[in-house]
């Protein structure tokens, strides 16, 4: 069986000197996040923030609002989040899920659900996200870890983890205003490019992907393979993401020294083509988990996921066993 849970913690957040967009972000009433960061040498790094399970809650805005990509679900507010068991704190660690026990009317308001976005934007960042558990590869699932700027899609938006449905390979996806056009970066990725040249593609919603080559990197997999770490560098001059499972993680990491010069190739190396430092400004950072939609509801019909039910809403409303399972991260 598989899950759409998320336990995870935000151990390392470090400054240095055909995808649907998960995004939009969330801002209410003209309000924006606290802005940290700036220019800093790629060569100079200094620990600006620590999200775990002592701080997750006071850092992060639980968002109650319509999903901005058509998903079957009903994001739910803090309090509900928790008197649901939909997010709390497991020691360091922290749990997100969704309902797994109510069938529901494919015509309803959907699954509840958890979607939160950092309280702080940053500008030019090295992330460092350590998951113990993500949601399983299920049919209509679409679970996601990215940033995005508030003025989408002119300041931008990075998806570091996302897929959807039965899917194993990562996908990372930048999506951007028109213009930002990246190659390879010099020493290359071991990813393929997908979707798109030019990260404006379709008014920023179809954006410039590239799809890892690692079965484990997504889903049941990744879970399988004992969970893992993601990275992301946010420079002027390039974008890179890389996935390591735990048993991999390079030492400098765990001992809170990140050297990614000794990290070898990344999966994604967006180089030379883009004005990073004009395309993506004061980017929040966001975790949710959506069903169906407009990406994985989008393409439902193109899957064998059609086979166990002509519409994915209607598959999603009525197998909530499809979400849960016993698994317990222990890391």
């Amino acid at each position: 069986m598989s899950l759409s849970k998320l336990i995870a913690s935000l151990s390392l957040l470090w400054l240095c000197a055909t995808a649907i967009p998960a995004g939009p972000g969330y801002w209410p009433n003209g309000t924006s996040s606290e802005i940290v960061g700036g220019e800093y040498s790629v060569a100079s790094y200094g620990l600006i923030g620590n999200y775990d399970g002592t701080n997750w809650l006071n850092m992060f805005d639980v968002q109650a609002i319509a999903d901005p990509t058509h998903g079957f679900v009903e994001y739910v507010n803090a309090q509900q989040a928790q008197q649901l068991g939909l997010l709390r704190t497991q020691g360091s660690q922290v749990y997100m899920g969704v309902d797994t026990t109510s069938v529901l009317d494919p015509n309803g308001p959907g699954r509840k659900s958890v979607r939160i976005q950092s309280k702080r934007a940053y500008n030019q960042a090295l992330i460092i996200a350590d998951f113990a558990h993500v949601p399983g590869s299920n049919c209509g699932s679409w679970p996601a870890f990215w940033m995005v700027g508030p003025n989408w899609p002119n300041q931008g938006e990075i998806d570091i983890y996302e897929g959807v449905h039965l899917n194993t390979y990562n996908q990372a996806t930048l999506h951007t205003s028109p213009g930002c056009v990246p190659s390879v970066g010099p020493g290359g990725e071991t990813g393929r490019r997908v979707v798109n040249a030019d990260c404006g593609a379709g008014g920023g919603f179809d954006g410039c992907g590239v799809m890892s080559n690692n079965p484990t990197s997504y889903g049941t997999a990744f879970n399988s393979n004992g969970g893992g770490v993601y990275i992301l560098l946010w420079t002027n001059s390039a974008i890179k993401v890389w996935y390591f499972a735990s048993r991999d993680v390079p030492a400098n990491i765990r001992n809170g020294s990140p050297d990614p010069g000794s990290w070898g190739t990344p999966t994604a190396n967006f180089g030379p083509g883009c004005d990073y430092g004009a395309k993506f400004l004061d980017l929040s950072i966001v975790f949710d988990i959506t069903f169906c939609g407009d990406w994985a509801g989008g393409i439902w019909g193109q899957t064998s996921c059609a086979q166990a039910n002509p519409s994915c809403n209607a598959y999603v409303a009525s197998q909530p066993q499809s979400f849960a399972d016993k698994h317990r991260a222990t890391g």
